[in-house]
């Protein structure tokens, strides 16, 4: 079993911003995986779907605990399905990448990401993968917060349409070829 969790805000003032990237993911894995609707869990802290790929079954999720408490429903989610750090995958907006571009990590630290920072200190381990989407930082230095919760621009909706979709196939590639051989196809 994998769990795969897209970092974002709940709530409709949040919903086009560079910083719910990680919930379009989740979205768009939902579509391709099948899954018709994702479930409010309360005990989860969570909109969840449940898929299977291949031969593995795969809980999606988004956490409701806004932004920087993405912990605490992580924390949740793998303690109830009985899942370790390493079989978890989160999928989440990243600054220090040009618009458009993904990454994938294995392991480490949040590298000032609030949500990975509050994932690392509730698990408590920093050994999961990661999808990173790049969302720029526009020549922004110290604090991004406005930037990270402003709308998407125009300009930006087609390159990072086409991360979100590289996003979910980076995800599904982690699940049924392993993190290597994803890295090797999606950091090219």
């Amino acid at each position: 079993m994998r769990v795969i969790v897209g970092l974002g805000n709940p709530g409709p003032e949040y919903e086009d911003t560079r910083h719910n990237i990680g919930f379009k993911a989740i979205e768009e894995l939902a579509k391709i995986t099948g899954v018709s609707e994702l479930k409010m869990k309360n005990k989860l802290q969570a909109f969840i779907g449940e898929a299977v790929v291949g031969n593995c079954k795969i809980i999606l999720a988004q956490p409701t605990t806004f932004m920087n408490n993405s912990g605490i429903a992580v924390s949740a989610i793998l303690s109830w399905y009985k899942v370790p750090p390493e079989k978890l995958i989160v999928i989440y907006d990243d600054v220090d990448l040009e618009v458009g571009q993904i990454r994938l990590r294995s392991e480490g630290g949040a590298g000032g990401h609030h949500g990975v920072e509050s994932i690392i200190a509730h698990i408590p381990s920093a050994n999961f993968n990661r999808v990173r989407i790049g969302i720029g930082r526009n020549g922004l230095f110290g604090d991004v917060s406005n930037y990270v919760l402003g709308k998407i621009p125009s300009a930006e909706r087609e390159p990072l349409g086409s991360a979100i979709i590289k996003a979910a196939e980076a995800a599904l590639s982690i699940v049924s070829d392993g993190m290597p051989a994803a890295m090797n196809r999606f950091n090219a």
